[in-house]
């Protein structure tokens, strides 16, 4: 099937594809995100101009495609380099460490992404508000499944593109629980939702502008904003302060040892700007952080909002 818009570029940058938006996804069964056989990612998204459907492909290492389906194609295909990173700077990084310039050296096309979709992001930083990823991504399955809309386009496979903000704020409160998600995330989402037009407009505004923005919403903290900018805004520097494994990750991988967070802050001054980058080229280059001991923690993530 033909699509309705598409465009080719050659990024000035070397650009893995699956490196980078790989991060975007929410779970292997994410109803919005598909790799399919030929190494394409295909991605539901909503746009200003309405619901669109991307299939990413690499046709060359140094070329990028995007082709885009629905009445959100054209804003789709605009947004296609930046979120595929054209718009990470990584000057002013240097690595320093032997480890850091390994894992540099070793994943050249890792970029930061860009949706500029904040309610989007916002939404799914939400349901991982104080919960296991694996609990999240449930969610998230089960919520886009019952109330997203339909992707539009030849897709691979049934997809959904997550729930418009009216969508969000009329889900009652027994789908809620059904998903898993609590009554104070339930509310947080839905009072989210009631304001996404001005939670949007944080893409045109600084990093601290817009976290001041976000925080102004009931029970939206540093961790949440902090989740939010590294996907729809493209900060390489936003660090989620709060993760219940951050801070112990990076002082294991850096120094061998626990961290808190405040200690963690203070490692990673050196490289701010890009404090979420190094993060990102650590986990890239499979460096392990805290070694495992005893039994793994099923349920309880106790991570800050």
């Amino acid at each position: 099937m033909l699509a309705d818009h598409a465009l080719s570029w050659r990024p000035r940058h070397p650009t893995d594809l699956r490196q980078t938006i790989g991060v975007l996804r929410r779970g292997g069964g994410d109803p919005s995100f598909h790799l399919d056989s030929s190494g394409a990612v295909w991605r539901a998204t909503r746009t200003p101009d309405g619901d669109a459907t991307l299939r990413l492909t690499q046709p060359e290492a140094d070329e990028l495609r995007c082709e885009a389906w629905g009445p959100g194609a054209a804003a789709a295909v605009a947004q296609a380099p930046e979120l595929l990173g054209a718009g990470d700077d990584p000057t002013g990084f240097v690595p320093g460490l032997r480890l850091l310039d390994d894992a540099h050296r070793g994943n050249p096309g890792l970029r930061i992404p860009r949706t500029a979709q904040v309610f989007e992001a916002l939404a799914a930083a939400i349901l991982e508000q104080k919960v296991i990823t694996l609990q999240a991504h449930d969610s998230w399955r089960r919520l886009l499944t019952r109330f997203g809309s339909p992707a539009p386009g030849p897709t691979p496979r049934p997809m959904r593109v997550a729930p418009s903000p009216e969508a969000w704020r009329s889900i009652p409160s027994w789908e809620w629980h059904l998903a898993g998600v609590d009554p104070k995330r339930a509310r947080t989402l839905q009072i989210a939702a009631r304001y996404a037009p001005k939670l949007e407009a944080v893409v045109e505004m600084s990093p601290e502008d817009a976290a001041a923005r976000l925080t102004l919403m009931p029970g939206i903290g540093p961790w949440t904003v902090a989740e939010v900018a590294q996907r729809a805004l493209g900060d390489a520097d936003a660090l989620s302060v709060g993760d219940y494994h951050l801070s112990n990750y990076v002082g294991h991988a850096l120094a061998g040892r626990d961290m808190t967070d405040d200690e963690m802050l203070e490692t990673l001054e050196p490289w701010r700007g890009h404090r979420h980058r190094v993060v990102r080229l650590l986990g890239a280059a499979g460096v392990r952080g805290r070694p495992r001991r005893g039994p793994r923690m099923t349920f309880v993530d106790h991570r800050a909002i």
